[in-house]
């Protein structure tokens, strides 16, 4: 039975089309050039906050930091905070906006329109194209990545065309049966890999781990074996494919944009959780959004 996750992965590719749109327009939630930036989020949202602060201070734009809404350092002076929240309604992202009200300036980039952030920021960047009805995010995810990479500059038709590879073409034989699924990334693409570790964890129970590439080789690469898959999206560190295949591991190279390549990283967590008989748009102990009622 097709799953509401199969359909959302799908869409992607006509989502960051729309989304790069948005980014053309006047858009007074997303920063100009030269501001500094912190980008706060849970979950998924924390890792796509992760490789936006990458992405944007390697190109020139700015100090730009992401950091879980719970760990915000007070001490810290931004001139914009961006909160990304598919739901609205996060306990610790609202908690958040509230504290440095009248501080900073605040922006959200949501989903849902309907929800308490929408007053909580000072602006607002609305996806609601985007929106998912599946638990587990993969569209309202990289579409609000592709917002703000649009508005860097930095998004092309290319990687479009990209996604509808990653959508089109198998997976690789044989990877569905890996008990174990490492994910490697540099710069702007450790957020990527993060994300797709949790994505598997989510979606699949499966096993699953992330570093930053050159990181693999201090300790992580000792649960290299031929039952496991290493994944790299964007370039490898030189030497470090055919390290990795020396162990008998699977090496995955990242062929696409690495945004595609998370794409490819969805539809295999949805093909995990379909050999495992597991329902990825209703994860166990997952909701939508977590809402505190003690906070």
């Amino acid at each position: 039975m097709a799953t509401h996750v199969e359909a959302e992965i799908a869409s992607q590719p006509d989502c960051w089309r729309r989304a790069a749109e948005v980014a053309a327009a006047e858009c007074t939630a997303l920063p100009e050039a030269g501001e500094r930036v912190a980008v706060i989020g849970c979950g998924t949202s924390l890792f796509m906050g992760q490789a936006y602060a990458a992405m944007r201070e390697s190109s020139g734009q700015g100090v730009t930091d992401a950091f879980a809404a719970s760990e915000f350092p007070g001490v810290r002076s931004y001139d914009r905070v961006i909160a990304l929240t598919r739901s609205g309604t996060t306990t610790e992202v609202l908690a958040l906006l509230e504290r440095v009200r009248g501080k900073v300036r605040t922006a959200a980039v949501t989903a849902d329109p309907r929800t308490p952030v929408m007053t909580a920021a000072d602006d607002i960047a609305v996806l609601d194209f985007a929106d998912e009805r599946s638990v587990v995010q993969t569209r309202f995810a990289t579409t609000a990545l592709t917002l703000l990479r649009a508005h860097l500059g930095l998004h092309t038709e290319a990687v479009e065309a990209d996604g509808r590879a990653a959508l089109a073409e198998p997976l690789p034989e044989g990877l569905v049966d890996c008990t174990q699924f490492t994910f490697l990334g540099t710069g702007w693409t450790v957020g990527l890999a993060n994300e797709a570790g949790l994505k598997l964890r989510e979606a699949a129970l499966a096993w699953s781990e992330a570093y930053p590439a050159m990181e693999y080789r201090h300790g992580p690469i000792s649960i290299a074996a031929p039952s496991t898959a290493t994944w790299m999206l964007g370039a490898a560190p030189v030497g470090l494919a055919e390290q990795v295949r020396g162990t008998g591991a699977r090496w995955i190279e990242g062929r696409l944009d690495p945004l595609a390549e998370l794409v490819r990283v969805h539809r295999l967590a949805a093909a995990l959780a379909a050999a495992k008989g597991l329902d990825p748009d209703q994860p166990r102990n997952l909701t939508r959004s977590v809402v505190l009622a003690d906070s």
